[in-house]
C-alpha cells in the first residue's frame, strides 16, 4: 500500500466550431506563472499549432494546475 501524488497543468482552449479541448502537460515546474503559461497558450494560438475535429484553437478557455493523490488501499496477494 502505497500514497502517491501526480500534478498536471492542464490547458484549456475554445476552437473555431465552438467546443472545448484540452492539453494536458505532466509534472508542471513549481515556480510557473499564470502570465508565462497565458503567453504560451497565445503563442500555440497564434501560430496554430494544433487542431482537431473542433476545429483551430481560436481563444483560450481555462489554466488549471490539477494536484492529485492516490491512496492505494489494497495490494494484491502475489500469485
Amino acid at each position: 500500500m502505497a500514497t502517491t501524488s501526480r500534478k498536471v497543468l492542464r490547458l484549456s482552449f475554445n476552437t473555431a466550431l465552438g467546443s472545448a479541448v484540452s492539453l494536458t502537460l505532466p509534472d508542471p515546474k513549481a515556480d510557473l506563472t499564470a502570465a508565462q503559461i497565458e503567453a504560451v497558450m497565445d503563442q500555440i494560438i497564434a501560430k496554430n499549432i494544433f487542431t482537431g475535429t473542433g476545429g483551430d484553437y481560436v481563444s483560450k478557455r481555462d489554466i488549471k494546475i490539477i494536484d492529485t493523490a492516490t491512496n492505494d488501499l489494497y495490494d494484491p496477494p502475489a500469485v
